[in-house]
């Protein structure tokens, strides 16, 4: 299992597969073959299906230079590897192909090249299963955070330092921001209004108002291509946040305390990355929304201080309702229905940490055996609703080819 370093990234959206990871790859093959007379690049499946709404030829061109790179569209083609697939190819004066590279962008911003084992960065962690992290932990009496250090080294603390600033940083960037999001869709934004309103009420409507439109804010700078958090993708970057800063308000969390359930977070989601994918296009919403989801879960349970079993509990409540949530964004834009999925999973997070906290923890289906159920699933959905925009919702805003086939 890879460094939570792996799992929160700092980057720009929309999309952490979409336009961080396509981002990546250009940048590794410019390095390679600096001095061609052009690129090619041909985006497969997903990507290509999705690309125009998410900015991914906009950021290839960029990096690899509009004047000289050729974008090729295949949504039709999806190799076994993962349905995000990369061709590069740099052509020399005659327009021949000097030097080629076939590589996948497979979630949160990780590329792999096929046939990869681990799908992103050496493994670090010893344990693969959150019943084989409990287990340890009981074992050397430690708590989930002392686990991740263990892991990690104490460096792991000024990183996850930097991710908390960057996340707040956005929560306030889109918190100050009215107008409409770029695109066609021309969809409002709304966490100023929210924030606003919810301030002038008490009580519940106070504290769930803030964490809609904390959430809010984050997605809106996500759509707009705004700096964000992977937690785990660019498109599910609101819930994590909007749920850690309203715990920080409500329980008078210090920075430690902050960073420490951070950690348990991360390592629910890298579970969740290890285990099954948080790959829209791979498996839907539910490995996206559903993971921020369960991450959240998680954090709150242990800021309420639940034992291990209650935690898990948490986590695998908070995934098992985004259980076959479909990725179907409308002309590609991820926004309807990216964005208020954000802000209702972070309330939903939390109801899941209360009623996990209002029993003894014991339940009969595990963490693991959910992410393993939403894998699953993932597989067995048509690939209209895996981040193509061909069925679903998206078929009621698609100018395009939306016959919801494939």
């Amino acid at each position: 299992m890879d460094s939570l370093k792996e799992l929160y990234k700092i980057g720009n959206g929309p999309s952490s597969s979409h336009t961080m990871g396509p981002q990546k790859a250009a940048e590794i093959f410019l390095k390679r073959c600096p001095n061609a007379s052009g690129y090619r690049v041909t985006l497969l499946g997903s990507l290509a299906a999705t690309g125009k709404g998410h900015l991914t030829d906009w950021i290839i061109e960029k990096t690899l230079g509009a004047q000289r790179t050729e974008i090729v569209w295949r949504a039709d083609e999806v190799r076994p590897f993962h349905t995000n697939g990369m061709v590069f190819e740099a052509l020399n004066e005659q327009g021949v192909v000097s030097c080629e590279w076939e590589v996948y962008s497979v979630g949160g911003g990780t590329i792999a090249e096929a046939g990869a084992s681990n799908r992103g960065a050496d493994a670090l962690y010893p344990h693969t299963t959150f019943a084989e992290i409990m287990s340890y932990c009981r074992t050397h009496d430690l708590e989930l955070w002392q686990y991740v250090e263990e892991q990690e080294g104490p460096e792991i603390w000024s990183f996850l330092e930097l991710i908390w600033e960057a996340m707040l940083t956005s929560i306030e960037r889109g918190l100050n921001r009215t107008g409409v999001l770029p695109g066609e869709l021309r969809y409002p934004r709304k966490a100023n209004t929210f924030f606003k309103k919810a301030r002038t009420h008490s009580g519940r409507l106070n504290g769930t108002g803030k964490i809609f439109a904390y959430a809010l804010a984050v997605s809106e700078e996500n759509a707009s291509g705004g700096k964000v958090v992977t937690a785990p993708t660019c498109g599910s970057s609101g819930v994590v946040p909007a749920v850690l800063r309203s715990l920080q308000e409500e329980y008078g969390l210090d920075k430690q305390e902050l960073l420490r359930t951070l950690a348990v977070g991360g390592l629910i989601g890298n579970l969740v990355k290890e285990n099954a994918s948080i790959s829209g296009a791979e498996v839907g919403c539910q490995g996206e929304v559903g993971t921020a989801c369960a991450m959240a879960g998680a954090m709150t349970a242990y800021v309420f201080g639940g034992t291990l079993m209650q935690i898990d509990y948490a986590a695998e409540m908070s995934l098992e309702h985004h259980l076959g949530m479909t990725c179907d964004p409308i002309d590609g834009y991820v926004q309807v229905p990216c964005i208020e999925r954000n802000a209702v999973s972070a309330v939903r997070a939390i109801n899941a940490a209360e009623y996990t906290m209002l029993t003894d923890g014991e339940h009969r289906i595990s963490f693991d055996q959910v992410v393993l159920t939403m894998a699953e699933t993932g597989r067995d959905l048509k690939c209209g609703y895996r981040e193509t925009s061909l069925a679903g919702l998206a078929k009621y805003g698609c100018k395009g080819n939306c016959g919801g086939g494939c």
